[in-house]
């Protein structure tokens, strides 16, 4: 059987939710981050990790997601099989991974980002993330005009990737996504989904 690790609200909640949507037997495991039973199975401390059920696991939220959608390729979450239908999936999937989402970090860890420990500079550091986040934002909303999903006109795992990064921001900005109205469409969307309001109350969101 298949076995997530996850962290409540993180990453992992992404391939939580394509789970759920594509209905296999699955366990879903609440880490401690930091505690060393987690680190033996996954080195560098992040969730999620997945027990393929295969004799080995995988790291890293966005090739989970990729392994997923090609698993189970009938649940139709991944690319149409043509071309420029992958480049586009492999463009947002990477934009999601390393434009998007580090771009959180200074919130979530600012000391991370300075060697002050003044907490006007702490101050600093996370107004100048929610610049940077709003910046991230602003392309992905652009690039939501007109689409109900990010893959045009049906839902891929890029839905659930974005979930997450979608609800950090909402929590996190100091006007949260009032600015962002497809993103917001987006979140509204798919937090009104049976299979996403599963995920949320099970990891206690």
């Amino acid at each position: 059987m298949l076995k997530l690790y996850y962290y409540p609200g993180a990453c992992s909640l992404a391939p939580h939710l394509v789970l759920e949507w594509i209905g296999a037997p699955y366990e879903a495991v609440r880490v401690k981050l930091g505690d060393p039973a987690y680190t033996a199975i996954n080195p560098a401390g992040a969730v999620p990790a997945l027990d393929t059920g295969e004799g080995w696991t995988l790291t890293q939220a966005g090739a989970i997601l990729h392994y997923l959608a090609r698993r189970f390729s009938q649940a139709r979450l991944g690319s149409d099989g043509s071309l420029r239908d992958q480049a586009e999936l492999d463009r947002w999937s990477h934009f999601l991974t390393g434009d998007l989402h580090p771009a959180f970090f200074p919130l979530f860890a600012p000391r991370r980002y300075t060697i002050s420990e003044d907490e006007a500079a702490l101050d600093a550091v996370k107004a100048a993330a929610q610049g940077l986040v709003m910046k991230k934002l602003a392309l992905l909303e652009a690039h939501l005009g007109g689409k109900d999903h990010l893959l045009g006109d049906r839902r891929t795992f890029l839905d659930a990737y974005a979930l997450p990064m979608l609800r950090w921001a909402r929590a996190m900005l100091p006007a949260g996504l009032e600015a962002f109205s497809n993103c917001t469409r987006l979140l509204q969307r798919l937090e009104a989904e049976p299979p996403t309001k599963k995920v949320l109350a099970d990891e206690g969101l």
